[in-house]
């Protein structure tokens, strides 16, 4: 039992045994809930307070996503506190910017320059899943989960556009 519990203080896992231990939360979510795993409709949910206090007559916010407190709110929650937990179990736990030598040497050391392009990648992230009608984990995972063909078309549209960005970026440096 000790054994085990160490495993979780470890600050990485094996790709292999996160990934079933993801598959096994998934299916538990999807048997007791019955809802699929996806972040993107927490954020939505949340935006829609804002958005229909711009626009009262939204149709998105009104119909499709409407504002609430939901299960994919709650998801988002539980993301962020277990990470935390896992972070503390860890002993890794702090704030800090990460001054990626990579980063530094093609973007510069501005860490104000660093957060707007990371919260801008994010919006636009956020944006496209909206439109997409669904999240890297909503698709991917949930998807895959139930054997959708969109899910492994996208996985492998995923990691190839990725790797595409990243040469295209960062070029032969690394």
């Amino acid at each position: 039992m000790n054994t085990f519990l160490n495993y979780f203080r470890k600050s990485e896992w094996s790709p292999y045994l996160a990934g079933v231990a993801l598959g096994l939360v998934s299916l538990i979510s999807l048997a007791v809930t019955g809802k699929l795993l996806g972040a993107s409709g927490g954020w939505e949910n949340l935006a829609g307070y804002f958005g229909l206090l711009i626009d009262p007559n939204n149709m998105y916010f009104k119909f499709v996503m409407p504002p609430g407190i939901g299960f994919n709110v709650w998801l988002l929650v539980g993301v962020f506190f277990g990470g935390m937990a896992g972070a503390l179990l860890a002993g890794e736990w702090k704030i800090r910017w990460i001054p990626e030598k990579q980063w530094v040497e093609v973007f510069g050391p501005s860490r104000v320059k660093r957060a707007a392009i990371v919260f801008a990648g994010a919006a636009l992230l956020e944006i496209a899943a909206g439109i997409a009608g669904g999240c890297t984990s909503g698709l991917a995972i949930s998807g895959g989960l139930v054997a959708a063909p969109a899910a492994f078309l996208f996985i492998g549209s995923m990691f190839a556009s990725g790797i595409l960005t990243a040469w295209l970026i960062y070029g032969k440096r690394y």
